[in-house]
């Protein structure tokens, strides 16, 4: 039975071919004129000079960590095994980001170049230079648990640490590389959405709204550093962050898997999570090769090329994954059959969150339109209406989450409603299935969100180029499909963000109850840990609102999740007034940028951004590691896990409301230069403008690292369960 993650590990060798496959189709693409090669070698050095900076400084947080988890491993507070699967963890998740972004800076120039032959060639190589960031994703991840699961199965490698072989050890062993992932996927997010909106919201600020120029427009200082913001944020930080979702779910519930079952079971309620997303990769390539579209495509048109391919891979995963769980379980009691509708359950929640995201945020619909007609009466009022629909949109995905928490629980357990041990355990697996079920299908999700930017850049490379206002048309339309996929992906992402912390949660139990057998400790109630249930522990660590460590520690976690926003929001702030400031300085200073006759000096804005995203993102990535240690030292288990449900309830609904509003007013905006409202260059239009410079550190900064600072705080808690248990205040 165990030989079954070789299936896997084929998965994943599958998914990296299929993306080596298509970047080597996008590669034989034309680049097109000499201008557009030039613009893109501008981006391209521009990303990977980012890129290689902020690597190094992640180089520098990943070593000190290291040697701090080297140390705990010395006095026994963790298993020897831990730091290297946490730098295991990190690398993946930073070379997902390296190879997706290297895609997007060659693919921008080659989708513009399409574009100028039909609406569909451009879609044709967007959209499939996009699904190398989505394979890419998943073999990776894909490759680094199915390893790991060999390794640690197979060598004794945990006995040489001193560490018992179960598969309840290994599973939680593994969890800890989750770690590394998260902590380069926040560093990833949050510097990249720094650099990124630092750069917008320079260029439009003053370019469209100071001196009227188009988006893109080759004079404006700032536009190859938007341009490359689009790369080093909406790529490789979402790839990075998606690695971290994709990766953390399967985790999660291998290691709940191994604590609901015992006997033959436990192996196979393990394997589960792996089989389901190995089997997703394979119906994500079918799909992707499903997205095609005619030409003089409405949004309309274009929305549905895309839902062809993500939901043909849905309902092909719903079906497999009935076949996955008879295989596994067998037919002779209902087990298989309920346990595949948890999985369901999460595909139609995705599906939900996904459909409700769009309406919300797509110009085609009345909520986003309403943001645009706002603008009549200024730009006061266009941020008042975005804020109120940002709002109002997410109640359907708060719902939609609670209902799948719910039945995803209760069809893993047999429906029983009756509140005891084994129908808590086995609920809990449910639920991380019904994440693992909603990210099964990534390989194609992430591919609709990694086409965004790529998309938008192409238009970037058309403009300057001075490319056929009928190419500019045709990427626009395409740039319009990819602000909706980016937000849809955006709410996908918050929601599966949501379920897997929850498995999390979950773990984090496990690794307390490993933590106290590893220390020959017994539960503060006398119960020995190695026969305890999950219930014992909630209990023996007063986990109940009436405790007052607890409420300090959701109150502590809520708190989190705002001041992370407000950093974040501020240092975009700060980076984009400086941004602003040079923008003028060009303007004012270098004689002839607004008639065309001299180069603006691009490189120095480049230089801004990445310099401000560097010392920016360090803070808020290091407060999210920090603050759960010294909770778990000051509040101990009961306080941390307050932390976590607080910090994952504020989180979610912050993180939806964020990514919507922000996601309207830059649609708003797209609204109104369609023609709508007066058009560009109106005071409509730049009304809009403002709106969509407050929204950009919404949806690309502040919204989207939320979902990685709720799993990252999971994460650092789970590794520092040894410490939070051998020394603690309170």
């Amino acid at each position: 039975m165990s030989n079954l993650v070789f299936l896997v590990l084929g998965a994943s060798v599958l998914a990296l071919a299929f993306a080596f496959f298509f970047f080597k189709q996008m590669m034989k693409e034309d680049e097109g004129t000499d201008t557009m090669k030039k613009i893109a070698a501008y981006v391209r050095r521009g990303a990977m000079a980012y890129l290689k900076q902020q690597y190094k400084v992640v180089t520098i947080v990943f070593c000190v960590l290291t040697v701090i988890f080297a140390v705990m491993a010395i006095f026994k507070l963790q298993n020897g095994i831990v730091w290297f699967a946490f730098l295991t963890g990190g690398f993946f998740s930073g070379l997902a980001g390296f190879f997706g972004m290297k895609t997007a800076t060659y693919a921008s120039a080659r989708t513009a170049n399409a574009a100028r032959k039909s609406l569909n060639s451009g879609l044709q190589v967007a959209f499939r230079s996009g699904a190398v960031m989505g394979l890419v994703v998943v073999g990776l991840a894909l490759l680094d648990v199915s390893l790991w699961f060999i390794v640690l199965n197979n060598t004794g490698l945990l006995e040489l640490v001193g560490a018992k072989a179960d598969l309840i050890t290994i599973t939680t062993t593994m969890l800890t590389f989750g770690m590394g992932a998260s902590t380069q996927a926040l560093f990833a997010r949050v510097g990249g959405g720094i650099y990124t909106k630092a750069a917008d919201v320079g260029a439009d600020l003053v370019g469209k709204t100071e001196y009227n120029i188009p988006e893109d427009d080759p004079r404006n200082p700032a536009t190859i550093a938007d341009n490359v913001g689009d790369n080093v944020g909406d790529v490789a930080g979402m790839g990075a962050d998606l690695y971290e979702s994709y990766a953390g779910s399967i985790l999660a519930t291998m290691a709940l898997g191994a604590a609901a079952f015992k006997g033959d079971m436990q192996l196979k309620a393990v394997l589960a999570p792996m089989m389901i997303a190995a089997i997703g990769v394979l119906l994500s390539i079918i799909g992707i090769f499903l997205v095609k579209t005619k030409e003089n495509a409405n949004m309309k048109n274009l929305l549905s090329a895309l839902s062809r391919g993500t939901n043909t891979a849905a309902v092909l995963i719903a079906v497999a994954t009935f076949c996955i769980f008879a295989g596994l379980f067998g037919t002779a009691d209902n087990r298989w059959w309920q346990t595949s509708l948890s999985v369901v359950v999460g595909l139609i929640a995705g599906v939900v969150i996904g459909k409700f995201t769009e309406y919300y945020t797509s110009q085609s619909y009345r909520p986003t339109q309403k943001v645009a007609e706002s603008s009549t009466t200024g730009p006061a009022t266009v941020i008042i209406s975005g804020l109120g629909l940002g709002m109002l949109s997410t109640a359907i995905p708060v719902v939609t989450v609670g209902v799948a928490i719910i039945l995803s629980y209760l069809c893993a357990n047999g429906f029983e409603l009756a509140f005891n041990a084994a129908n808590l355990s086995q609920g809990l697996y449910g639920i991380g299935i019904a994440a693992v079920g909603m990210l099964s299908t990534l390989g194609i999700t992430l591919a609709t969100d990694a086409y965004g930017p790529i998309a938008d850049n192409a238009g970037g490379n058309a403009e300057m180029s001075g490319l056929e206002p009928e190419v500019r048309q045709r990427t626009d339309a395409l740039d319009a499909l990819g602000n909706t996929t980016a937000a849809t992906g955006k709410g996908f992402a918050i929601g599966s963000a949501a379920l897997t912390a929850l498995a999390l949660l979950a773990s984090y139990v496990e690794e307390i109850k490993i933590a106290l057998v590893r220390t020959g400790e017994a539960l503060p109630n006398g119960i020995a840990a190695a026969e305890a249930t999950l219930i014992d522990f909630m209990n023996a660590y007063n986990v109940n609102l009436m405790n007052p460590i607890v409420l300090v520690g959701v109150f502590v976690g809520a708190m989190m999740a705002f001041v992370f926003c407000g950093l974040t929001m501020n240092a975009v702030g700060r980076a984009a007034q400086k941004m602003v400031e040079e923008v003028r300085r060009q303007f004012s200073t270098i004689t002839g940028i607004l008639e065309g006759k001299a180069e603006p000096d691009y490189e120095r804005c480049v230089a801004i951004s990445t310099k401000g995203a560097q010392h920016e993102m360090l803070l808020p990535s290091i407060l999210a590691i920090v603050v759960p240690v010294v909770t778990g030292l000051l509040l101990g288990v009961g306080g941390v896990l307050g932390l976590l449900i607080g910090g994952l309830s504020a989180g979610f609904v912050l993180a939806v409301f964020m990514a919507n509003a922000g996601g309207a007013w830059d649609n708003a905006k797209k609204y109104v230069e369609e023609g709508n409202l007066g058009g560009k260059g109106s005071d409509c239009h730049k009304a809009t403008v403002v709106g969509d410079t407050v929204g950009d550190p919404f949806k690309d900064t502040s919204g989207p690292s939320l979902n990685i600072l709720i799993k990252l705080m999971s994460m650092v808690s789970i590794v520092m369960a040894g410490l939070t248990v051998a020394f603690h205040l309170m």
